[in-house]
């Protein structure tokens, strides 16, 4: 082989920061300059005899493999692009210019390293695609759906699964997993994202780690046929949750490189994810009370416009209920505004109990409920859930230190379409009926000198939301 150059000007292309190889009728390294030891990580002497085809990445051999018999018929290439794997198990970006010497019988190709190029193009589509999927997102599942997508085009992705933190920052849970592959199973997978929040930093695990670990990991990356990756998803208020990726592949291990576009990534979707959380918020603070996380007045209304819409079309009825928790004010003159607050949630938790999932119960504002009632095909089912809630409110209310209060509820009831079509007629019947129902309710309680049993006066405390 040392025909195939003269020294001088082997040792000219030695010099040359791109690649020059030659490779035979058989798809052998007979020639490869100096640089390539630097793009691909093989000494001179390593790739010479070497199967071309067994350095490509497995994704781009069949197209690479067209290519070379194209050149070898006689036909140049430039700027063709491919895949290889470096000594290490890394991934090239290769640009190669190629042609087929007939009277050598050899193809003769240059070829650049592309990584950072590509790899600067990926961390750009990569910001606009996060951003255009947080856009298109309805949830965060959606969101990690398509992040898993993203990522997977970047990076072997056949396991990945998304951690969030709960807003104390104390629990996490999967709000996206796909196994492909995680090690061992989901519990596994769990403790690697722990270890992850609790190191505040990425954790790259590959068979024959020698990282010190918890036990239980350690176990499971002795075992591993591929490779793992886990970041943290930081935002400036801390982290928010882990990122974690498996090969799924035997023999496939992540990189340093990989790592650092994995938190490239992981610092997008934080950034999305608080967006959405963020957005969630406000959109809960606009529709549901504080106290109760009940609907307040403006979602009630909207569900009930809706829903006399689809009654009116349905030919169905419907009922509201109005109710009204007695003698509330003579609470919070007695035992604080936190104790009332605290009776506020009982409450409306024994409410709800009484409902079925279908059915709106919503707080109006101070001790008044609105309990919407859809497809009641007869106005007796509605008196048959005001028993219900009269039932269930029989008990006292145990709020702590020694408080329990003996409470009642006056109830109006309003049914469509016997006491009006529109939403403002049947709120104002169903309120009257209510305050008539009051009116009996005082008569009866002026015989009672204190709905409290048994109970001590706690400090005041905050104002009822």
């Amino acid at each position: 082989m040392k025909n195939i150059v003269a020294a001088p000007v082997a040792n000219f292309i030695d010099l040359l920061l791109d690649a020059v190889c030659m490779v035979d009728a058989g798809g052998r390294f007979v020639f490869v300059s100096a640089a390539c030891e630097r793009i691909f990580g093989y000494t001179q002497q390593e790739m010479i005899g070497k199967l071309m085809i067994d350095l490509v990445a497995p994704a781009d051999r069949e197209r690479t493999l067209a290519t070379a018999r194209n050149i070898m018929n006689g036909e140049s290439h430039t700027h063709f692009e491919n895949r290889y794997l470096r000594k290490d198990g890394s991934i090239a970006h290769i640009m190669w210019s190629a042609r087929w010497s007939e009277p050598d019988q050899l193809r003769m190709a240059v070829a650049r390293d592309v990584t950072l190029l590509k790899q600067a193009q990926a961390l750009q589509a990569v910001l606009y695609a996060i951003s255009e999927a947080a856009q298109a997102s309805d949830d965060l599942v959606d969101l990690f759906q398509r992040s898993h997508a993203i990522i997977g085009d970047l990076l072997p992705a056949s396991g990945f699964g998304v951690a969030l933190l709960d807003t104390a920052g104390q629990h996490l849970d999967f709000a996206y997993y796909v196994d492909g592959g995680m090690p061992s199973n989901a519990s596994l997978t769990r403790v690697l994202c722990e270890e992850v929040v609790r190191r505040a930093a990425p954790l790259l695990l590959q068979s024959g780690s020698g990282e010190a670990l918890p036990a239980q990991l350690q176990a499971a990356t002795n075992s591993m046929t591929g490779g793992a990756l886990a970041v943290p998803l930081k935002t400036p208020e801390g982290i928010v949750g882990v990122i974690v990726l498996c090969t799924g592949t035997e023999g496939a291990s992540y990189m340093a490189h990989d790592r650092d576009l994995l938190l490239f990534v992981a610092d997008q979707l934080a950034a999305a994810i608080q967006r959405k959380r963020l957005h969630a918020q406000m959109h809960f603070m606009a529709m549901y009370d504080e106290l109760t996380r009940l609907p307040n007045r403006r979602l009630l209304y909207d569900r009930l416009d809706t829903a006399l819409a689809r009654a009116r079309r349905q030919q169905e009825g419907l009922s509201l209920l109005f109710i009204d928790l007695n003698r509330f004010k003579l609470v919070n003159d007695s035992y604080g505004h936190a104790c009332g607050d605290l009776l506020l949630r009982q409450v409306a938790r024994r409410i709800a109990f009484c409902l079925r999932d279908t059915d709106t119960l919503a707080r109006l504002g101070g001790d008044e409920f609105v309990v919407l009632l859809e497809n009641s095909a007869l106005s007796t089912n509605a008196g048959l859930v005001v028993d219900k809630i009269h039932l269930a409110l029989a008990a006292p209310v145990d709020l702590g230190e020694g408080i329990q209060l003996q409470v009642s509820v006056s109830i109006g009831i309003a049914h469509y379409p016997e006491h009006g079509d529109n939403r403002q007629a049947l709120m104002s019947h169903a309120d009257e009926r209510m305050y008539a129902a009051k009116a009996v309710a005082a008569g009866r309680d002026q015989r009672i000198e204190n709905p409290c049993v048994g109970a001590s006066i706690p400090p005041r405390a905050t104002k009822n939301k």
